[in-house]
């Protein structure tokens, strides 16, 4: 190992530092560039205080490890650096890994043996799009668009259980419903729905919401209402929100094989820029 390394937690001080090393790839590191910048801020109800690690030489910053409240791993970290963070994430007992591909396939194998057990572990296609690549959506999509509202947190909580179900993934809801609805609840301000004849028929997420980029999450269709332009409008509406706050992109990541989503998403004007891998662990 590196001797001129070191490892250890980041704080407010190294926000800024942090940001800087992960905005050389802001594309792939959005999602931990939002978890960073939170450091040392005031939360908001329901979250989660984010616990960070930085691997150092001397002022340098080589990488970054989210280790709660998922693990995420910086895009092209060097091994020397990652090799300085493993015994930090040898000490995650269980939860979510989603980063770019590469990484992951480094640091999956010394997890396993450690006696980590994938309950999911699957590819996923990471999309963007970029304001001048949008193209325009039919006027005539059917139904309304608008932000969730706190009226809608039964629907909200029944969608994000459903595209559990859909994935074969553990409910948290079973075992702790009024926690996961108060998840769900912390979740509203971001939740972005479609209506039909007053109805919710879709959701989406806006998870990240910068000036680098947005991050589309949790995105579903009520089965039924597939088909039927419903995902179509709410997607055109979150896009065109997210470029009218000066976001430089777009970007959602789509299970592999999923050629339905991918097709809408093309059609959308997004196109792929990398491969991410999501393993369920415990």
């Amino acid at each position: 190992m590196d001797e001129g390394i070191r490892a250890r937690l980041l704080c407010a001080h190294d926000r800024e530092r942090a940001i800087a090393c992960l905005a050389e790839d802001p594309d792939a590191n959005l999602a931990l560039i939002d978890y960073v910048d939170r450091l040392g801020r005031a939360l908001a109800p329901g979250e989660i205080l984010p616990t960070v690690q930085g691997a150092f030489r001397g002022e340098e910053l080589l990488g970054v490890v989210l280790l709660r409240p998922c693990v995420a791993i910086s895009s092209g970290i060097p091994q020397s650096a990652l090799d300085f963070l493993m015994p930090q994430l040898l000490r995650v007992p269980g939860g979510l890994v989603k980063s770019d591909r590469e990484v992951v396939d480094r640091v999956w194998p010394r997890l396993e043996s450690a006696g980590r057990r994938a309950s999911i572990d699957r590819i996923e296609i990471a999309y963007r799009l970029k304001p001048a690549d949008m193209l325009p959506a039919d006027p005539d999509l059917p139904g309304v668009a608008r932000p969730a509202r706190m009226e809608d947190l039964d629907e909200l909580v029944h969608a994000a259980r459903a595209s559990l179900w859909e994935e074969d993934r553990p409910d948290p809801a079973e075992g702790d419903l009024p926690g996961f609805r108060r998840w769900v609840a912390s979740r509203v301000s971001r939740a972005r729905i479609v209506t039909d004849a007053g109805r919710i028929v879709f959701v989406a997420y806006a998870d990240v919401r910068r000036s680098e980029g947005w991050l589309i999450q949790g995105v579903y269709t009520w089965p039924e209402c597939r088909r039927r332009g419903f995902a179509r409008r709410g997607m055109d509406s979150v896009i065109r929100e997210a470029f009218a706050s000066g976001a430089a992109h777009v970007q959602l990541a789509v299970v592999e094989g999923n050629e339905r989503a991918s097709a809408l998403y093309r059609e959308l004007g997004f196109e792929s820029f990398g491969e991410l891998r999501t393993i369920l662990f415990s």
